[in-house]
């Protein structure tokens, strides 16, 4: 082995190691996270009161009067300052024509955000990230509102040679949260909790002008923004808890100085933390629609080929979006067999572009994300790093310890379609196949190529005489 491939072997490793650790990290973090949410559940099933009957009531939907529990909903209080402010010499009706008008940009960058506005009374503008249609990147959206909130106002004295009154002091905290939606016409959101109180207690804790969010806020966007330490304040049965200002996007992912503007990377990572979302519903589209008779070409095979794709694409040097793109390509390279079996990687990328415009993604991403499906085709033929990631790991089973159980699952699936004959037929196929195929990157070939090898001598051991 020459000098330049030992390098890349020790590099190889040390970006293994490293994704191992930030994979124990995430799942340590994630840990203390559940904890904490559980902990605030608690206190919102003991404060909020509600009765058994209404929890039995209670369906999910937002017909009115529902009870609505979420694990991760993030709530934007804000305290808006001016009132006080306000002399004998001020048009007290023009200053609140003047709140009216920033209360209706607020609710521009709310539905910008698909926040939902909980209530706008007096100097309290409160709305909340999660709710009513559950996602992963509440916390970003609402971090995100309210910067663009904070901006707003510093314009707006700035760009009046007027002496501007109004200010504005926000808290955001994460956490689980219950709701009830009232009214019959119009549907209005009343709720309440420990996660409410707690971003009221951080408004009130806040300096004038600036965005204080907790610890639960800071450990799921501290990626994203620019956040300093601000001490910490006691909360009731939950001790002390961390706060932290938001100053603005990291430098690295946004395309002003300001920090109020994200790039294409903060797109990006925004879209690995949308991908939770993404993968829930089409898994769950699996699960419900894959026909039974599917016992390869499951929901366990393509949570296979993801994890897959991740680990290898890590380990092969490649980027973020790219990441992003394998991940997205293997949740949907089978889910054309929901329709047919024989073409299932063209159905499979119909489905891709039904869907992935709903979560922002360009139309060459969904180009490039429909490639990498069709390149799981038989006989695979992979033309760039990318496929052959793709490929290496659509068929990494054939260089694992459980080969034989998942063979058989595939002979079964093929069997039950009259597509193949004897198991003793099937194990020749598999020899024949196996000692043609090749895997096409460097780390499959060092991870998987010698136990492939292995499998042959394995099935030789199991066919029958004919």
């Amino acid at each position: 082995m020459g000098y330049m491939e030992e390098q890349r072997e020790i590099e190889l490793l040390r970006r293994i190691t490293r994704l191992v650790k930030q994979n124990k990290e995430l799942h340590e973090r994630l840990r203390k996270l559940t904890l904490s949410n559980d902990a605030l559940g608690k206190l919102v099933e003991r404060y909020e009161r509600l009765s058994s009957r209404a929890e039995e009531d209670c369906s999910g939907t937002n017909e009115p009067g529902n009870v609505l529990k979420y694990k991760m909903g993030t709530v934007l209080f804000a305290n808006i300052q001016g009132f006080a402010k306000l002399t004998d010499q001020m048009d007290t009706e023009r200053m609140i024509d003047e709140l009216d008008s920033l209360y209706f940009r607020f609710d521009a960058i709310v539905s910008k955000y698909k926040l939902k506005k909980l209530k706008a009374i007096g100097d309290t503008y409160m709305c909340a990230g999660g709710v009513p249609v559950k996602n992963s990147t509440n916390p970003i959206d609402v971090v995100m509102a309210a910067l663009e909130m904070h901006h707003y106002l510093k314009e707006l004295k700035l760009s009046s040679n007027k002496n501007r009154v109004w200010d504005i002091q926000i808290g955001i905290h994460t956490g689980s949260v219950t709701a009830r939606s009232n009214g019959k016409k119009k549907l209005s959101w009343d709720m309440k909790g420990d996660t409410v109180n707690i971003a009221s207690r951080l408004s009130s804790s806040c300096e004038t002008g600036m965005i204080n969010i907790s610890a639960n806020t800071y450990e799921l966007v501290k990626e994203f923004f620019i956040c300093d330490y601000n001490g910490k304040i006691p909360v009731k049965y939950l001790g002390d808890l961390s706060m932290f200002y938001v100053r603005g996007i990291v430098p690295e992912i946004s395309v002003d100085g300001l920090g109020l503007i994200p790039n294409d990377k903060f797109d990006i990572k925004f879209k690995l933390v949308q991908f939770i979302d993404l993968q829930e519903i089409i898994l769950d589209k699996l699960e419900k629609e894959l026909p039974g008779h599917l016992h390869y070409h499951n929901v366990k095979h393509t949570i296979d080929v993801v994890t897959e794709v991740e680990l290898m694409g890590w380990a092969e040097g490649v980027g973020e979006e790219e990441v992003l793109l394998l991940k997205t390509a293997a949740l949907f390279h089978d889910s054309g067999h929901i329709k047919g079996y024989d073409n299932h990687e063209h159905l499979g990328c119909l489905m891709a572009r039904e869907y992935l415009p709903g979560y922002n993604f360009s139309p060459h991403q969904i180009e490039r994300i429909c490639e990498l499906i069709m390149a799981t085709r038989m006989p695979p033929e992979p033309g760039n790093l990318l496929e052959k990631i793709m490929c290496d790991s659509d068929l990494d089973y054939l260089g694992r310890s459980d080969f034989i159980p998942v063979s058989n699952n595939l002979y079964e699936e093929l069997r039950v379609q009259n597509k193949i004959g004897s198991l003793n037929d099937w194990n020749k196929l598999q020899i024949k196949f196996i000692s043609k195929h090749q895997y096409f990157t460097r780390t499959a070939q060092n991870l998987r190529e010698v136990n492939k090898q292995k499998q042959i001598e394995r099935i030789k051991g199991i066919i029958g005489e004919d």
